[in-house]
């Protein structure tokens, strides 16, 4: 079979075919809408939860779009819009529409583009909506027209349904988890669609088949296996000739909707080629669905705390998995502030933890107006989740106000009460890097209990010892608790007995 060819250079007479003058810039769209959206999660993420960015500052986000840049001579980067928010909750219908329209106008004012760079997570999730990135696709499709080809660099906990897929000609996704390729990710969708273009290849046969897995990123992080070998053998593919790119994605666990779920995509222009490759690739994910396991040793949070405090080893990380604030949770459960405060070591001071994101802004107000040094008493936690458990629950806090500053312009206060700091902070804020505690030293703790799930690569260096605490919330690690109603049955691990054999038979999009 032949690839179809969406005619790239439709909008040029290709003076340049018989020689008579040098090849025109090809013209280039980037933009996109990314967030991480838990169902689970009480939080609503409105349009001040977005990063707009347009213009200059939209190109300047890349590193290949400057001018030393080899594909600068090729292209004319266009910029669009690009919306991104800190996972959260679902987002209202409003701010999707404003941004999806925007997007689409922008599109639209561009043209004629020969191609889109399209930057999106893959894990949107929409009130009101089942699968919001089809929707976007959709319309970014339709105001692009057939003739642009679109490549889409996601996030591998992006979920890759039939009706958002069809919609792209090329589609790739990270290869680390934790994400420290994310930026090679965008590059590499950008350079793959420009070498389609100036060699005028046109567009790609896409091998598509999802898998029947849901798996928690805590349970497919690539720094073990199986994940470690599955992912390592996408390049292998890639390499291979005929094959354009290879993409693993093992779904959002905490959206409840049908298109949950892992899916390979192989793309190329060898159809056979890639309809072997993937579902080799499809297959080799469920054989291997029952290896994978969380990337570190877990407990209840008591157990937790309690393992940490009788170690040697400092600073001692522990994460507060349920309530992750970038994996969509709320970002204010006070769960894991009163288990600390319950423990007769830290409550006394003869061991000390630092608990920092926990997001209150009455509190953080609070702080502000009694200044440091000033002791306090304060209710804190359940801003967004009260109401959805005993989890949700404020937490009685009196302590002294040790430090007040302003984190990445949020408003942070440092509250200590025993051995036990925690940071409030105003907005939803993620504690990953050294620089994200501002004048507090982690490292001066015997403690750290951070809202996350597997530690970032700076908490993974900083940590001597470190545990996955399985607490509560709209991202609990514990898919069965959780109560999925919507996802296509059936699915592992929701159900296991007599599901051994399936059908994984890619498809030609």
């Amino acid at each position: 079979m032949t690839p179809t060819s969406p005619t790239p250079w439709a909008h040029d007479d290709r003076p340049e075919a018989v020689g008579r003058t040098p090849r025109r810039r090809l013209r280039i769209g980037i933009g996109g809408m990314a967030i991480e959206s838990s169902e689970f999660c009480p939080h609503r993420s409105s349009y001040e939860d977005f990063r707009v960015t347009r213009g200059a500052d939209l190109l300047a986000r890349y590193t290949w779009t400057g001018p030393d840049d080899p594909m600068a001579a090729q292209v004319e980067w266009v910029p669009l819009v690009h919306a991104v928010s800190l996972p959260g909750g679902p987002v209202v219908r409003e701010t999707f529409d404003r941004i999806r329209a925007e997007l689409t106008d922008r599109i639209r004012d561009a043209a004629p583009l020969d191609g889109l760079v399209y930057d999106i997570h893959g894990a949107m999730s929409v009130v009101g909506l089942t699968d919001a990135e089809a929707e976007l696709t959709a319309a970014v499709r339709e105001a692009t027209g057939r003739d642009t080809l679109i490549s889409a660099a996601m996030d591998l906990h992006g979920n890759v349904s039939h009706d958002f897929a069809r919609h792209l000609d090329l589609l790739t996704a990270h290869r680390l988890a934790p994400h420290e390729d994310a930026w090679e990710t965008r590059e590499r969708a950008a350079r793959k669609l420009v070498e389609r273009l100036v060699t005028g290849a046109g567009r790609p046969h896409r091998a598509w088949v999802q898998v029947p897995v849901l798996l928690p990123g805590e349970k497919t992080s690539t720094r073990l296996e199986p994940a470690k070998s599955l992912y390592g053998s996408l390049a292998d593919v890639e390499a291979l000739d005929g094959v354009t790119d290879a993409a693993i994605w093992v779904g959002y666990a905490w959206a409840d909707e049908p298109r949950c779920r892992a899916a390979v995509v192989v793309t190329g222009d060898d159809a056979e080629l890639c309809l072997t490759q993937a579902g080799m690739l499809a297959r080799g994910y469920w054989d291997a669905r029952r290896e994978f396991a969380f990337v570190g040793p877990t407990g209840q949070a008591d157990e937790c705390i309690a393992k940490a405090v009788a170690s040697t080893a400092r600073p001692f990380l522990i994460s507060d998995s349920g309530d992750n604030p970038t994996a969509g949770g709320a970002g204010d459960l006070a769960h894991m502030l009163g288990r600390l405060l319950a423990n007769d070591d830290l409550a006394a001071g003869r061991a000390t933890a630092l608990h920092p994101g926990l997001h209150d802004p009455e509190a953080v107000a609070a702080c502000f107006a009694a200044g440091t040094g000033a002791e306090i008493t304060l209710r804190v936690g359940g801003h967004v989740s009260a109401g959805t458990g005993p989890h949700a629950e404020p937490c009685e806090l009196t302590g002294e106000i040790v430090s007040l500053q302003i984190l990445d312009g949020v408003r942070a206060a440092a509250v200590r009460q025993g051995g036990v700091t925690v940071v409030l902070t105003e907005r939803r804020k993620p504690f990953h890097t050294r620089a994200d505690f501002g004048e507090l030293d982690p490292t001066g703790y015997d403690l750290v209990v951070v809202k996350i799930g597997y530690l970032e690569p700076e908490l993974y260096d900083m940590a001597a010892d470190w545990l996955l605490a399985l607490t509560p919330g709209g991202v609990d690690q514990d898919l069965l608790r959780l109560g999925h109603r919507h996802v296509a049955r059936p699915l592992y691990p929701f159900d296991d007995e007599g599901f051994e054999e399936v059908e994984l038979a890619p498809q030609l999009l």
